[in-house]
């Protein structure tokens, strides 16, 4: 057995995709922590599938697809921030709009490119399998930077997480940080594309974080327990999709949401 797991962890991109996978855990519990209590699901879900967009774009362009589709899914970040800002009662139309637009601009590019024969289903389902060691020097740029900022933010970024007016009141600037914390979002989301997918993103960062909410009794605790629930999950995914050669991606939401399903009908 040990001989098995010995082999299995000597080959080269065995070894990256754990690293990614521990990597992404961390970013996806911090980050996710922030959609989760800021309720900021359906935003998250409407940059994903507009960095579709972007994804498209940098192909036709010969660009590396996650630098486009990261400058892409800032400019999405940005836009959502404007209009919760000025249009808040109207954001569910806005972000139906870009949702459907970005997926239909990156469709277009794609067939515009003479040549390119491009495999869908890695953007769409993910292939963690397929990281490079370039993937995790962003990856970790990402995380440092991510724990820097929620470090000498922390109480600002807390703040604005669970009383804006609260935070308003305290001089806080509040169109700000709720500008950062998309920001970041879309960071991670774009990261995160390239292990679980475009479609199975947003299950990465929540359900781990759905049940570290209830274990929890601060954002700190809440992040480091998604952290680690996160990479359990990833990991075992991981195992699983080894093991009955599966699809990576789909393999670690399936297990999320099994012990997801299990923490339910436990804790009630």
């Amino acid at each position: 057995m040990l001989e098995t797991i010995y082999e299995i962890l000597s080959y080269e991109f065995i070894q990256n995709a754990l690293i990614a996978g521990i990597l992404l855990s961390i970013i996806s519990g911090i980050i996710g922590s922030l959609i989760v209590v800021n309720r900021m699901v359906f935003l998250a879900g409407g940059i994903a599938h507009a960095s579709y967009g972007g994804i498209g774009i940098a192909i036709y362009l010969s660009l590396p697809v996650f630098l486009g589709a990261s400058i892409f899914a800032i400019f999405c970040a940005f836009l959502i921030a404007f209009i919760t800002i000025k249009h808040k009662k109207e954001i569910d139309t806005y972000i139906g709009l870009m949702w459907a637009s970005g997926m239909a601009i990156g469709i277009i590019f794609i067939d515009l490119t003479s040549g390119y024969n491009v495999d869908l289903m890695s953007y769409l389902f993910g292939s963690i399998l397929a990281i490079s060691n370039q993937d995790l020097y962003y990856m970790t740029s990402l995380l440092i930077a991510i724990i820097i900022i929620i470090t000498i933010y922390y109480k600002d970024i807390l703040a604005v997480s669970y009383d804006k007016e609260y935070a308003q009141i305290r001089g806080i600037n509040v169109h700000f940080f709720w500008t950062l914390i998309l920001v970041l979002s879309s960071l991670a989301i774009i990261i995160s594309i390239k292990a679980v997918g475009l479609i199975l993103v947003i299950s990465l960062l929540t359900i781990p974080i759905s049940i570290a909410r209830k274990l929890s009794n601060s954002l700190k605790t809440m992040m480091l327990i998604s952290s680690i629930l996160s990479s359990i999950f990833t990991v075992l995914g991981l195992a699983l999709s080894y093991a009955y050669d599966l699809t990576s991606g789909a393999s670690i939401i399936a297990i999320s949401s099994f012990s997801f399903a299990l923490f339910l009908l436990f804790s009630s």
